[in-house]
C-alpha cells in the first residue's frame, strides 16, 4: 500500500523550527504518514552549503516522529544556469540532508531554458535548437555527476506548469521532452517526479494527451505531487490565489476532488507497479483540508 503524504509548506514555517514542528504535529494527528520537507524552508542550506547546526536542530526534531520522508529543493536551483555558480553546491547540501534522514527522493525542478526569475526582466526570445540541446547537456553533465556522488538516494526531477506569455521556457512542460533527459542522464538514481497538476495544465496547454504521456513515463516515476486544479493557464506575475480561482486558473495545489483533474486515472496507470509516495502538495491556504484530501485520495485507491 502507497503512503499518503503532505508537504510542509516552506512559506508557511518561513525557518521557524516551533512552527515546523506544530505542523508536523497535526500531520500526525490527521494520521499523514510521509512528509516532504522543503530545505529551502528550513534554512537547511546556506550560501551553497549545508547548515550543519541547524541540520542537528532538525534532525533532534524528527527523532519525534516516524514519518517517512521525501525532501524538495530549493525551487530556484537550475542547473542550466550559467551565471549563478551555486546551484549544483545547493543540490549537493540538499542531497547530503537527505541521506542523513533517508528521504525516499529529492525533488529537483527540471532546468529552465529561461529562468522565472528573469522572466521581468528581458523580453519574450525564442532559443535556437543548438542552444537549448547545448542547455540540455549542460544539464545532464551535473546530474550526472552529483548523482554518482549521492548513490543511494534518488533525484526525481519535476515535470513544469506552462506560463501564458514565456512557454515553452522549460523542457519540463513536456513529457516526453523530459523523458528524453532522464535517458540522457541513464542514471539509476535520477528519474522522475510526476506533478499531477503540472501536467493537467501543461497538457491542456500544449494539446497533448496525459493520460499517453503518463503511460511513456511509468517505468520512470519515482515519486510524486498529487493536488488539483482546472487547468487554466496564468502570465508569471499573477500569483494570487484568490484572484485566480473564481475563473479556475492557476497552478491552485487544491486538496485533491476540488478540480477537475482526472486523478484516479493517472492512478489507474501508475499503480499496482508504483511503490514511491503520493504526496499532496497542498497550498499553506488549504491546511485545514488536508484531511478531507488525504479521505479523497484514500478512495481514489480503492479498486472499482
Amino acid at each position: 500500500m502507497n503512503i499518503i503524504g503532505s508537504k510542509i509548506d516552506e512559506v508557511r514555517i518561513d525557518g521557524s523550527l516551533e512552527r515546523f514542528t506544530r505542523d508536523l504535529e497535526q500531520l500526525s494527528a490527521m494520521g499523514i504518514g510521509a512528509v516532504e520537507l522543503p530545505a529551502h524552508g528550513l534554512d537547511l542550506v546556506i550560501n551553497g552549503r549545508l547548515n550543519l547546526k541547524r541540520q542537528a536542530a532538525v534532525l533532534e526534531i524528527l527523532k519525534n516522529f516516524n514519518f517517512a520522508y521525501s525532501i524538495h529543493s530549493p525551487n530556484p536551483i537550475n542547473l542550466m544556469d550559467k551565471n549563478e555558480t551555486l546551484h549544483a553546491d545547493v543540490l549537493l547540501a540538499t542531497l547530503e540532508f537527505a541521506r542523513q534522514i533517508k528521504a525516499v527522493a529529492v525533488v529537483y525542478h527540471a532546468g529552465r531554458f529561461i529562468p522565472e526569475e528573469e522572466f521581468n526582466i528581458f523580453p519574450v526570445r525564442g532559443l535556437a535548437q543548438r542552444e537549448r540541446q547545448e542547455l540540455l547537456e549542460r544539464e545532464a553533465l551535473v546530474l550526472q555527476s552529483i548523482s554518482a556522488q549521492y548513490p543511494d538516494v534518488n533525484i526525481a526531477i519535476e515535470n513544469a506548469r506552462p506560463y501564458l506569455s514565456q512557454s515553452p521556457y522549460c523542457y519540463g512542460e513536456f513529457i516526453d521532452q523530459l523523458k528524453n533527459q532522464v535517458e540522457a542522464v541513464n542514471k539509476k538514481n535520477v528519474k522522475i517526479n510526476l506533478d499531477f497538476g503540472h501536467l493537467f495544465m501543461t497538457g491542456s496547454f500544449h494539446g497533448y494527451d496525459l493520460i499517453e504521456a503518463v503511460e511513456s513515463i511509468r517505468h520512470l516515476v519515482i515519486h510524486t505531487h498529487i493536488h488539483d486544479n482546472f487547468g487554466g493557464s496564468v502570465h508569471h506575475w499573477e500569483k494570487q490565489q484568490t484572484h485566480q480561482l473564481p475563473f479556475g486558473k492557476g497552478d491552485s495545489h487544491m486538496p485533491v476532488g476540488w478540480g477537475i483533474i482526472p486523478i484516479k486515472s493517472i492512478l489507474d496507470i501508475l499503480l499496482p507497479d508504483y511503490k514511491g509516495l503520493l504526496m499532496m502538495e497542498l497550498r499553506n491556504r488549504y491546511f485545514d483540508a488536508i484531511p478531507e484530501s488525504k479521505q479523497n485520495l484514500t478512495e481514489l485507491l480503492v479498486p472499482r
